[in-house]
């Protein structure tokens, strides 16, 4: 009889614990996250989402992402060790480099991850890893300029006096490539040079890299900056048919290709500190270095893959042969600050009259 009280009461006790184990865990939906990786990224999610669901069809591993344009680096410094996020997402080395430094990333040993992405694409100490390169080049006027070759530096030239337009100066595009400038040049250079292209200037900045286009097609500059895959964007935007004629309008000039190389950039991916899904946010840092999805990258979005193996797409061949400046994107990154500080000094977000 002893024996049969035993029994039931430790069938009682067990179907109790099942049963609290299971409250738990409907309580606090991080018991059951065991197949998500979360995801916060500055990426826009329709170039990302190609990627995204092959994971997921491969893996089984649910994508988990929240968007924004600014400030997660400070909601990840914000959350701290609660932070629900496994991976940052970003269009530029800077950000990356601004997380790592915050401590908000952690280094990921993975031999598949530094063989396929060379290593002036990722940080020393693979707290970050870059995805797809970019480079920012000059679209030029093909009715108007006649050259085919140009440098950063001719931008401050006084023959393009009322001639150049760009959007702001503070934008992450441009403060990186201004932080080159200084990174090759020193400040004193790059101060000068700021106030020479911002004499140049057709009006005051504005817009993004596609409106920049748009004003080069009506005529009110010749030159512009921008990055490579908004003239891909550009050339096949079915829906916006006004975008193709912009495009059609301009040529594309690789800078200093006949020297140090064109600046580039990278979108990349850091694993934050307090990674919940760390081994399944690896699986996907992982697969999204393959070649497999490097070739999504190439054609889906018309960026050039970090991975060597892989081509780029067939439009952005087209445009020639792009020669990275092979300064290292950690350097760069630590020259960012002051080229933001520079920009205000010049004012140069106030145009080419003040």
């Amino acid at each position: 009889m002893q024996a049969t009280q035993r029994a039931r009461r430790s069938t009682r006790a067990f179907a109790q614990l099942a049963f609290a184990l299971i409250a738990v865990a409907c309580l606090n939906p991080a018991a059951l996250a065991q197949g998500e990786v979360n995801i916060y990224s500055y990426r826009q999610p329709q170039l990302i989402d190609p990627l995204l669901k092959t994971f997921t069809d491969k893996t089984g591993i649910k994508t988990n992402v929240i968007f924004a344009a600014a400030g997660l680096n400070e909601r990840l410094a914000a959350e701290g060790q609660n932070s629900p996020a496994d991976l940052l997402f970003t269009v530029d080395a800077g950000r990356l480099s601004e997380a790592k430094d915050a401590g908000l990333t952690q280094p990921v040993v993975s031999a598949e991850l530094t063989k396929a992405i060379p290593p002036q694409f990722r940080d020393p100490g693979n707290h970050w890893f870059g995805l797809t390169m970019r480079s920012r080049v000059v679209y030029a006027s093909r009715e108007r300029v006649k050259q085919n070759t140009i440098s950063y530096e001719e931008l401050a030239d006084p023959k393009w006096k009322g001639k150049i337009c760009v959007r702001s100066g503070q934008h992450v595009y441009n403060t990186s490539l201004i932080a080159t400038i200084i990174a090759h040049k020193g400040e004193a250079f790059t101060e000068r040079w700021l106030r020479d292209v911002k004499a140049n200037l057709a009006q005051k900045p504005a817009g993004g890299d596609r409106e920049q286009a748009r004003d080069i097609h009506s005529g009110k500059c010749d030159l512009a900056l921008g990055n490579t895959y908004y003239m891909a964007l550009m050339m096949q935007a079915e829906k916006n048919p006004e975008q193709k004629e912009w495009a059609s309008a301009i040529k594309v000039l690789f800078p200093n290709a006949n020297d140090r190389g064109s600046h580039v950039n990278i979108s990349g991916m850091a694993l934050t500190k307090h990674a919940p899904n760390k081994a399944n946010a690896i699986k996907l840092m992982e697969f999204l270095a393959s070649e497999e999805a490097q070739k999504i990258y190439a054609t889906a979005n018309n960026e050039y893959p970090v991975n060597p193996k892989v081509p780029a797409s067939e439009i952005v061949r087209s445009w020639g042969v792009l020669k990275a400046d092979p300064l290292p994107l950690d350097n760069i990154a630590k020259y960012r600050k002051r080229a933001s500080e520079l920009v205000d000094k010049v004012n140069f977000d106030a145009g080419p009259s003040s």
